[in-house]
């Protein structure tokens, strides 16, 4: 069983102290075993969070307050017109004692994938990185712009954080900072790789929808029709 909460939209975002707090609670009543897996889509104020790999370099110029999160990954922005999901779920065990991270990441970029082409938007995965990734325009930074994030802890076996998918076309917040260190490539969105507008709500509902029908199936996933 899958439960989604949908916790802050435009125009009351949610506040990402807030945020943290709804899935602390979450997790430790999924670890209990007294809640379901359960999926929370957002929208955030506007902040920027920095992963546990991040570097003081990547960090905005002007000395924007940055928080420490917990998540693998390095720094990047939250904020309007960006639709933030956390997949509170119970991760397969993997061996003894783990669990497979990897295989949670990949399921999830394909959920991501499948989601951006039922808004036109043919979105990859890139060897070597985790997201989902488009095709760049020629004369850009690098061959492919950055579509979605995904930054995850799994701790007793349950997954923390998630993803951040781009929607609307005004990126200028991530002029300020390397977003998730990568220097090589730019960043998109729904909106400006497909050419036409798309808010987070719209991208919340299909993202719902493929999250219940893909990231929750026992079935191996195509990988080879989603790579570049």
């Amino acid at each position: 069983m899958l439960e989604t909460l949908r916790a802050g939209f435009a125009p009351k975002n949610l506040d990402y102290a807030e945020g943290w707090a709804l899935q602390r609670r979450i997790h430790e009543g999924v670890v209990a075993g007294t809640r379901p897996d359960t999926l929370i889509l957002c929208e955030h104020a506007p902040v920027y969070t920095a992963g546990t790999s991040a570097r003081r370099e990547e960090y905005p110029a002007d000395g924007t307050p940055v928080i420490p999160v917990s998540r693998g990954g390095r720094v990047t922005w939250h904020g309007p017109g960006q639709l933030v999901g956390y997949p509170i779920l119970t991760v397969a065990p993997l061996g003894i004692g783990g669990a497979d991270v990897v295989g949670h990441v990949r399921r999830l970029e394909y959920v991501l994938i499948r989601a951006a082409a039922a808004f036109g938007v043919r979105g990859v995965r890139v060897p070597g990185r985790s997201g989902v990734w488009v095709a760049a325009a020629p004369g850009g930074p690098g061959a492919f712009n950055k579509l979605a994030a995904i930054g995850i802890r799994v701790q007793n076996r349950v997954s923390l954080h998630g993803f951040a998918l781009n929607c609307a076309e005004d990126l200028e917040a991530f002029s300020g900072i390397i977003p998730c260190g990568i220097r090589d490539a730019g960043v998109t969105s729904l909106s400006l790789a497909g050419g036409t507008p798309v808010s987070a709500e719209e991208a919340a509902a299909v993202i719902g929808e493929h999250f219940e029908r893909w990231y929750t199936s026992p079935a191996a996933l195509p990988d080879a029709a989603v790579s570049a």
